[in-house]
Formats: C-alpha cells, structure tokens, sequence
C-alpha cells in the first residue's frame, strides 16, 4: 500500500470513528424521560408563561433526555383532585397547591399558605431552604406518595375594600370574602366578620353591599377583576395571605429518576420560584401606582400592625397545630424559623 493510500485509510477511520462518537452522544442525550404534569393555569396568563420557561428549562438543561407533558387548566382531574392522581400514577406530576389538601390532614395549610407568617415570599423561601422546611414539609407529602421540589409564590395578597383599612382596628365589624378555613378564623380573632363565598361572586357582593371589601387575590389580579371600579381602599404590600403553588412529583417516579435529573429539576424549580415572585412584584408595583393616580388609597400596615396581625395568626394556628402530630411539627418549625429571623420574640 502506497503511502498516500495509507494516509486515506488512516483518515477514514479517523472519520468514522468521529462519526461513531457523535452517534453514541447523540443516543445518550436522545429522550429518555417523559413526565406528565397538570396545573390548574392556562398557558397565556403570567403563571402559566412562567411554568412553560419550568418546562423549557428542564428539557434544555437535561438535554432533550427529559420532556415534560403538561396538562394546563386542569384538562385531566380537577384541581383539587392533581395531588391524588399524581400519587396514584394517572401523573407523575403535579403544579397546583398544598392549600387544596387540607382535607387529608390540616398540615397541608402550612405548606400551602402559611396566613399571616411571613412578610414576603423570600422569607418564605429561607424556610424552605435554609430552615428545614423542605424536610419537614417531605415528611408529609413522603406519607401521601409524593415527593416536594419546591415552591413558587406570587407574594402577599392585598385585601380590597369600600372602607378604610389603616390597621387591625378597621377590621372590627368588617364584613368580607373569605375563603374557608383558617383565614376566618384569624380575622375572627380580630373581630371581622368573614364571609365564605366563591370567587366569582365577589364583584355582585361588593356592588350590592353584601360585604364591605375582599380577600380576592394579588393587586394586580384585583385590578383585572374589576375591583377598584367599585371599591377604593386596599392593603398594598399586603400581609395576611400568601399562597404558594408547588412542584411536586409521584415519590416513586422521583425515586427513579437519575441525581443529575432530579438536580435540573430541582434548579428549575429555584429558577421558577424566583421569576414568579419577581415577576408579580412588578406586576403589583404597576398596578399601585396606576391605582393611586386614580384615587384608590392604599395602606402599608406599620411593623407594629402587623405584628399584632401575626399574633392573631398564632392563635389560630395553635388550635390547627393541635388537630395532628404532622400539623404540629410543621407549625413549631415556621415558628422556630420566625423567630430565628426576628418575626417573632
């Protein structure tokens, strides 16, 4: 063989075996994993954009080995129902939130929304993180088949209403949409009167003076509601609401999948987290200002307001703490964090 045929043979099996390579990578990053998930938000609003870049972000990282089916506007089971068929394997995944299961045990409300807690959702997330919340709330969810990644959280909802509410005093005889459970009995506490309705009769309740003002839902959402067409008064930043949708998987299809999956997803979930409380912050900060040039007055509770709203809270959140061993766990670790970071004495 002639030294330049040599030189040829010698390239071509260079090329091939580069060929080779780049199809072994390419079988090794193809699609290994298919997780189908629901959540309750469509895919156009703000939520649901946020939860597609979720998506986005898992598939990309993990290099097309991972592809998420999602299921928006809770187009499988209902809402309240994602958490079971995610446990029973009709999903492998779920984004709605923990609040919708305190039916199965009244735990579930301080890994849904925590009432009157927190200040803001970063506090919220160093409970998570840096508190041992998220092993503490795995204990509960573990019990039920499913495992936690973490939470998204929009930040504090505000309260709408056709009279002022500068303090705890204006709650007294204040009568308000309230959603069931443990929000009443806060307000209770202090002596409003809470109303339990569906969302969608809030706005005919306000123009007729059935009540007095509501626990709707963010600023920003308020306004899209049609709120402040009938009601000039709200809290903003608010204080007593705060909930949070969470990620969560079926605890053996989470078992199975490989660290460095689960590490994406857990990264994603962190990236979610932020760019929702970040993006509604906005979205709030918008919104005051538009309504204020309009004449709606908004009130930011003193520190001492809402420390005595958070008061309130803890008695209340001791009688739920009281109903099971997993409620009780879960409330003395928010309060060990609360009082770790100043919240409470």
């Amino acid at each position: 063989m002639s030294k330049s045929s040599a030189n040829r043979l010698r390239l071509a099996l260079v090329g091939a075996a580069a060929t080779a390579l780049v199809a072994t990578a390419g079988s090794a990053f193809s699609q290994e994993f298919t997780l189908r998930m629901q959540t309750h938000y469509t895919p156009e609003n703000m939520s649901g954009q946020l939860a597609q870049s979720f998506i986005d972000d898992v598939e990309v990282m993990s290099g097309g080995r991972v592809k998420i089916e999602m299921f928006w506007s809770s187009s499988v089971v209902g809402s309240t129902e994602g958490f079971d068929a995610a446990a029973s394997g009709i999903l492998d995944g779920e984004m709605h939130g923990a609040a919708y299961q305190t039916g199965k045990n009244p735990a579930f409300q301080f890994v849904g929304d925590p009432m009157g807690g927190y200040d803001n959702p970063y506090q919220l997330y160093g409970f998570l993180y840096h508190g041992g919340g998220l092993d503490a709330a795995n204990e509960l969810y573990n019990a039920h088949g499913m495992h936690l990644v973490g939470w998204w959280a929009a930040g504090q909802e505000s309260m709408s209403s056709s009279t002022p509410l500068a303090g705890p005093d204006d709650l007294k005889d204040w009568k308000f949409r309230s959603p069931p459970g443990l929000e009443t009995e806060i307000f209770a506490e202090l002596g409003a009167s809470p109303i339990v309705m569906d969302f969608t009769e809030i706005f005919t309740a306000l123009e007729t003076g059935i009540i007095d003002g509501a626990d709707a839902s963010s600023l920003a959402n308020n306004v899209g509601l049609g709120l402040y067409d009938i009601v000039k008064h709200a809290t903003f930043p608010g204080f007593h609401s705060m909930p949070m949708d969470h990620v969560t998987f079926n605890l053996e299809v989470w078992n199975g999948l490989p660290e460095d999956i689960q590490r994406i997803i857990e990264v994603a979930a962190q990236k979610l987290a932020l760019q929702t409380t970040l993006a509604f912050d906005v979205a709030n900060r918008e919104a005051a200002a538009e309504l204020v040039a309009e004449g709606v007055t908004l009130y930011d509770w003193s520190s001492e307001d809402r420390a005595a709203f958070r008061q309130a809270a803890q008695t209340a959140w001791e009688g739920w703490a009281e109903k099971t061993p997993e409620a009780r766990a879960l409330v003395d670790a928010h309060k060990a964090w609360m009082k770790q970071i100043g919240l409470l004495d």
